[in-house]
């Protein structure tokens, strides 16, 4: 099922174009990561589908009722204000006991509830920011960077997390990340982004692509031939074993 579907989705910031024209989609259940360089419009496109910015052309629908769970890249939390992680997961919902700490629960944080906000180390920063995305039971997960400040064991265990929770929710899952070997590894499609989309498609198909080794190199591809990802469902998604790409890939936005 279909969850969110743009078309020419453009996105302007002053006189600069942040996005231009884009065309894209998540289906139930897949893992969609999205790849670019600094600059080339992927937060932009995160905060676009989740209604953060208003102010676009084009069009995005979205499945009825959608309820999506969202993780920034960094959430700015003012150090004089006393706010546990508790009262940080009732905003702006009432949710009950119960409810807070199954979510904490969830992404191993059962430890977590009374902890002031500030008191965090990166990573239980982290995942108190997870626990309050999935505490709706979202269809959708999106998640901008979210191993932002993580050490590579930190990052490899949240994405552990990821794949649990994902797994137990049975959410799909809209990622962005700069760990091109993770991304590989974990994604369905990946959609390689620089202002518009220069290619997409399984993570092999995009690995291969002029466009992407332009941005990036070849360095992936040993780990792509050495992992294959247990949830590749390739096979029940025909439109994506192809990537469609563009030769401007490689200029700036």
């Amino acid at each position: 099922m279909r969850l969110i579907t743009t078309n020419k989705l453009t996105v302007q910031h002053g006189r600069q174009t942040a996005l231009h024209s884009v065309d894209f989609h998540i289906d139930s259940k897949e893992i969609v990561t999205v790849v670019g360089p600094n600059g080339s419009g992927k937060s932009t496109l995160m905060r676009t589908l989740v209604g953060a910015i208003d102010d676009y052309a084009g069009s995005i629908e979205r499945k009825a009722r959608l309820s999506i769970g969202y993780v920034p890249q960094k959430l700015d939390i003012d150090r004089n204000l006393p706010l546990t992680v508790e009262r940080f997961l009732r905003l702006p919902h009432r949710y009950s006991r119960a409810e807070i700490d199954a979510s904490l629960a969830q992404v191993n944080g059962a430890d977590l509830r009374d902890k002031q906000m500030i008191a965090l180390s990166g990573g239980q920063f982290r995942r108190a920011l997870l626990a309050r995305a999935i505490l709706g039971r979202p269809e959708l997960l999106i998640l901008d960077e979210p191993t932002t400040g993580l050490d590579q064991s930190g990052s490899a265990n949240f994405y552990k997390l990821i794949e649990e929770v994902r797994h137990a929710m049975g959410c799909a899952v809209l990622m962005v990340s700069h760990e091109l070997h993770v991304v590989m590894a974990a994604s369905d499609r990946v959609i390689c982004l620089n202002g518009h989309v220069c290619c997409h498609g399984t993570p092999e198909v995009v690995a291969n692509a002029p466009q992407y080794q332009a941005l990036f190199g070849t360095g992936s591809m040993g780990a792509l031939a050495l992992y294959r990802h247990e949830h590749d469902h390739s096979h029940d998604h025909p439109h994506i074993h192809g990537a469609e790409c563009d030769a401007k890939c490689d200029g700036t936005s």
